[in-house]
């Protein structure tokens, strides 16, 4: 069951490194490279929630199979694609299945897991498999660019995906919510179309500023959203049991769940372009160096279980954010020169912070249900990464970018472009130093941010044994 695990969450920054190689033989325009980019992580948290429901209501193993051959087809489409538009469709495909499988998996999870102290280890297993995903898919994408055409990062899926279907209805049994109620399809065209519309339109603003289309995307995802909450507190059987996030330890990790991710995936995708591009490394040396960072995060994962027991869920948030907020501060002592140091310290401190969240989040979230509402759960404290994962690239990458044409030598929209106009040196210097210059102040608005939630986790998280004011 980790296996199809491991593949969504490693498609969600395989990509990293793999890009300029895909553009390089695709020849996408500047926004379908985008969207190949994104379209993933988009579908995927746009459709965890109501997902996650259909298995409660309808099997949670048939759903986990259906999902994973969906992703299996979508790798198949996505490694052949022929064109930009036929690869976007594809992983938009590979999303569909991926949004299947993630909630119906962490629900299996729990159901097999009875024992609460069995079922918060197991679920920091499930939680280092997701982060290792995300953490090792530069690295595997590297590694097969340095031997194979770039359809091998889709084809890796398919061994998985094959040893998947043959064993899991020998070694599954399948499970669903004990009062399942009734679908209310309004709910899932509401969670599923608003957050699509939302985050459709953040992005665009972020890469191409105001339009009229942009506003007209943003206001439906808004109402759309806003009316699936108020739907949520009339249902009997609500899609989402948004009185969750009454419970403040519950909200400021699901918040967590979103600024890990929103600030990982933006601070990965930026230091592979400064490792590659600025400093002059090899895409599988700039892979390796990420090794020490994942190794990291994975560890952590795995041992945030026992060292919440000990130290209390208020303590391991907060640890959370400082190590991710110091670890991004490192890169700040990166030069157009030199910084493998600073990035690989940054890695591992951050990755410290990145763990904690990835483990906390998921527990936090089955804790906080009975076990026939797990899949619903399980799919918001996904969502909240995976809407991260989407949001740092679309919005402290366009940062970045907008720096990037504000202080670079204004030849090129991009280092790249530059780059390959083998212009003196004195201009690479300068374009090389305006992209550093827009990294750097996207990993400080993202360490600010999680200093902010640190300093919100002191204050608005009762210490253990306090009661809090009614």
């Amino acid at each position: 069951m980790l296996g199809p695990v491991l593949l969504v969450s490693m498609d969600g920054s395989i990509l990293f490194l793999a890009m300029p190689t895909i553009t390089h033989a695709l020849a996408p325009t500047a926004d379908q490279a985008l969207w190949i980019l994104d379209v993933y992580g988009f579908a995927v948290g746009s459709l965890l929630i109501a997902f996650g429901n259909l298995g409660d209501r309808f099997g949670r193993l048939k759903l986990l199979t259906v999902g994973v051959i969906v992703f299996g087809v979508g790798s198949v489409g996505a490694a052949f694609s022929p064109s930009p538009d036929w690869l976007v469709g594809s992983r938009a495909l590979m999303g569909l299945g991926g949004a299947t499988l993630l909630p119906s998996a962490l629900a299996v999870l729990s159901e097999l897991f009875g024992n609460p102290r069995q079922r918060s280890q197991a679920i920091g297993i499930f939680a280092a498999t997701f982060a290792t995903g995300f953490a090792v898919g530069p690295v595997v994408g590297g590694l097969l660019l340095a031997r194979f055409p770039w359809g091998s990062v889709f084809l890796v899926n398919l061994p998985v995906v094959l040893i998947f279907l043959a064993v899991a209805p020998f070694v599954l049994r399948e499970t669903r919510a004990t009062r399942p109620g009734t679908v209310d399809l309004r709910s899932i065209v509401l969670s599923a179309g608003g957050l699509l519309a939302a985050v459709y339109a953040i992005k665009e603003l972020a890469a191409h500023g105001p339009s009229w289309s942009v506003a007209g995307s943003g206001v439906v995802g808004v109402l759309a959203l806003a009316w699936f909450v108020l739907r949520q507190r009339q249902l009997e059987h609500p899609l989402v049991d948004v009185r969750l996030f009454g419970e403040r330890v519950f909200t400021v990790a699901i918040i967590t769940g979103v600024l890990s991710l929103f600030a990982w995936s933006a601070a990965a995708y930026l230091t592979g372009i400064y490792l590659q591009s600025v400093l002059g490394l090899p895409v599988l040396a700039a892979a390796l160096l990420a090794l020490p960072g994942a190794a990291v995060l994975t560890t952590t994962c795995i041992m945030t279980p026992r060292v919440t027991e000990r130290i209390g869920g208020r303590s391991a948030l907060v640890l959370c954010h400082f190590s991710m907020a110091a670890g991004l501060a490192l890169l700040l002592a990166t030069t157009i020169t030199g910084g493998i140091g600073w990035f690989v310290a940054s890695t591992v401190v951050a990755g410290v912070g990145y763990g904690i969240s990835f483990a906390l989040v998921a527990d936090t979230a089955v804790a906080a249900v009975p076990s026939s509402r797990a899949g619903s759960a399980g799919a918001i404290a996904e969502t909240s990464n995976e809407i991260g994962n989407a949001l740092g690239i679309a919005l402290l990458g366009s940062a970045a970018a907008l720096i990037f044409r504000l202080a670079g030598p204004d030849v090129a929209p991009t280092l790249d472009e530059t780059l390959d106009l083998g212009l003196a040196a004195g201009v690479v210097d300068q374009a090389k130093a305006a992209f550093l210059t827009g990294m750097h102040v996207a990993v400080s608005i993202a360490a600010l941010l999680c200093t902010g939630l640190g300093l919100l986790a002191l204050r608005w998280i009762p210490k253990p044994g306090r009661r809090r004011a009614s």
